[in-house]
């Protein structure tokens, strides 16, 4: 799979090399609002596929939801406020919101459109938890993990993370679908606290991106050097 983030900007690309028949992996997203946007995506570039004859069980693709990064900044946050009210809503926001994005997963493919393209012979685009390394020492090592399970669900994990998964992880048939109703609440209670959601996804998309621009540039310096080197 080639990665695209899910920037705007990246929801036309989405659909164009989908539609080429050539598998993705979405990156960088953050907010429900976006990824029900890639799913869109997803879709209108597997349409364009078929309508191109191409073999659709050979796309695949995967949306990278990250975890971890929306407790880092919402826990921040939360504890610049410091009320008893905001430190006990510390390291919920992110769980909630992978949760509710597990949701948008079982509403957007449940449609007559996804029907008609999956008799076809299309892929479901899967779901993918990135991100999902614990980074406050005080709460389970195994937390984004063992608390987001469900079926066709993958989940991307560093190497300690899946030792500690392996060592002493429970993994649960399901641990997210019986949980919307908590996740909203959780979020509600979050932005009562005057802390947008949104304005939090927006940061760390536009962080993330900057970040593969750096990585992008550095890959492109050293394969510059070491091309120059072999002449």
């Amino acid at each position: 799979m080639i990665k695209i983030p899910a920037t705007i900007a990246g929801l036309t690309a989405i659909t164009e090399v989908i539609g080429a028949g050539i598998s993705v992996n979405v990156t960088l997203i953050f907010s429900l609002e976006r990824y029900r946007a890639v799913i869109a995506a997803y879709v209108a570039g597997i349409a364009k596929a078929k309508a191109q004859g191409l073999d659709l069980s050979k796309i695949h693709s995967v949306a990278s939801f990250f975890v971890s990064r929306v407790d880092t900044e919402i826990d921040k946050r939360l504890e610049s406020i410091g009320s008893p009210e905001a430190i006990a809503l510390k390291s919920k926001a992110a769980l909630a919101n992978a949760r509710l994005a597990y949701r948008v997963f079982e509403e957007e493919f449940a449609t007559a459109e996804w029907a008609e393209l999956a008799a076809a012979g299309a892929n479901q685009q899967r779901p993918l938890m990135a991100s999902t390394g614990v980074k406050d020492p005080n709460l389970s090592d195994t937390l984004y993990v063992t608390e987001l399970v469900a079926p066709m669900l993958v989940n991307t994990m560093p190497e300690k993370t899946m030792e500690a998964v392996f060592d002493h992880g429970e993994i649960p048939s399901n641990s997210i679908t019986s949980h919307y109703a908590e996740a909203e609440a959780e979020l509600a209670l979050v932005e009562a606290q005057g802390i947008s959601i949104s304005e939090v996804t927006d940061l760390l998309e536009r962080e993330g991106v900057e970040k593969f621009i750096v990585s992008w540039g550095e890959l492109v310096e050293s394969t510059t050097k070491a091309l120059e080197a072999a002449k």
